[in-house]
């Protein structure tokens, strides 16, 4: 049985950091994979052949508290190997995940505290109205796929929005690193509009929405609602508002939703995000009802800690055998191996000793003595 693990070091202590684990496809049948982090148990039950892609790239965002983040993958019962072909582990800032955020539910919204420390898994980063943007285009190199596949609304009146001016960050406000320029400076607008986004049950999610006013005509004329899962989110959002009354400025809200009531639905479950007109919209004013940027949803660690099935990381490292009794077996079955060649060695030399200085012995007989002149005297 194979188990890696990989040590890395950092300066910083306390910090966010995007680990990134990239397999590609391999021809070998039931080869799985169980992989964790220091107290996180990430990725369970990989198998390289359930992908009919060429490879399986999974982020996560670690909270790191410590100068060193340990990532080991060990084989799951039924493999003896486990592999990955590349990992990256980028350091990210630490409010890039706010330790705040608004909880939906059908009974309302709520305040959720403690997400920033928390193991999540990144499932969806998508450019509303955009194209892909690649990790060359994005300061912490993160991958965004177009929104076309997940767009559920046919309302014609909805369509896509560019725009090519600068992109105003401020104080405050969405960062680079929260988002790039390329997700920012396009959009899709229209009247109500929802995307589907299916999800595995049994954990949390946080949803991250991205907004960039690129198309309104003036200030302070864009409101609508935000939904999640046709829950109310907020409620007459007001974008110049949050922006400090600056057009083409950035800016995001996080919402968790909870899934683990649906844990046991074998067919999965699905996330909704809607964005839709407000009371106070009025089209005639500014054409516009409302528009998103685009979305992340991040899968957050279960009461076990984990991000795939209810094990622990104790779990996982018990079922295997352990690397310290291990060590000790190899350590004595060398030692043992060391002892009898030595052993070996000493025998056979004892043995040619003897055959080499065979003493004669003392009590032969004097009749034999002449016995044996005579026949020396009889040669020629």
């Amino acid at each position: 049985m194979i188990s890696v693990c990989i040590q890395l070091g950092f300066e910083n202590q306390s910090d966010t950091v995007i680990l990134l684990c990239k397999c590609l496809r391999q021809d070998i049948s039931r080869r799985r994979i169980t992989k964790e982090d220091k107290e996180s148990e990430v990725w369970q039950n990989f198998n390289g052949n359930d992908d009919d892609s060429s490879s399986k790239v999974r982020e996560f965002l670690i909270w790191v508290d410590v100068g060193e983040l340990v990532v080991r993958f060990v084989p799951s019962k039924d493999s003896k190997l486990a592999f990955v072909n590349a990992i990256e582990v980028i350091s990210a800032p630490k409010d890039l995940i706010a330790d705040v955020a608004t909880s939906v539910s059908r009974d309302g919204t709520g305040k959720l505290n403690g997400l920033g420390k928390q193991a999540m898994e990144v499932v969806y980063r998508i450019n509303v109205g955009g194209r892909k943007v690649t990790p060359f285009n994005d300061t912490l190199w993160r991958t965004w796929l177009p929104d076309d596949d997940l767009f559920k609304t046919v309302d014609a009146s909805s369509h896509k929005a560019y725009f090519t001016g600068r992109i105003k960050y401020r104080p405050g406000g969405a960062s680079r690193e929260v988002g790039p320029d390329n997700v920012y400076n396009t959009a899709r607008v229209g009247n109500v509009m929802s995307w589907d986004f299916p999800v595995s049950t049994g954990y949390k999610y946080l949803i991250r929405m991205h907004f960039c006013d690129i198309a309104s005509k003036s200030l302070g004329m864009l409101y609508f609602n935000v939904y999640i899962n046709r829950n109310l989110a907020f409620q007459d959002f007001d974008i110049s508002d949050s922006t400090g009354y600056v057009l083409a400025s950035p800016y995001y809200m996080d919402f968790v939703v909870d899934l683990t009531a649906d844990s046991n639905n074998p067919l999965g479950s699905s996330i909704t995000v809607s964005v839709g007109p407000s009371n106070k919209t009025s089209v005639d004013e500014h054409g516009v009802d409302a528009m998103l940027n685009g979305v992340e949803i991040m899968k957050m660690n279960n009461s076990m800690g984990s991000l795939d099935g209810f094990v622990t990381t104790d779990m996982i490292l018990t079922s295997c055998p352990n690397r310290r009794n291990l060590s000790i077996f190899i350590a004595m079955m060398a030692f043992m191996c060391i002892f009898m060649s030595f052993y070996v060695v000493v025998q056979r030399k004892k043995v040619r000793d003897d055959i080499s200085w065979t003493k004669l012995p003392m009590d032969v007989r004097q009749d034999n003595l002449k016995s044996g002149n005579q026949f020396a005297a009889r040669k020629p």
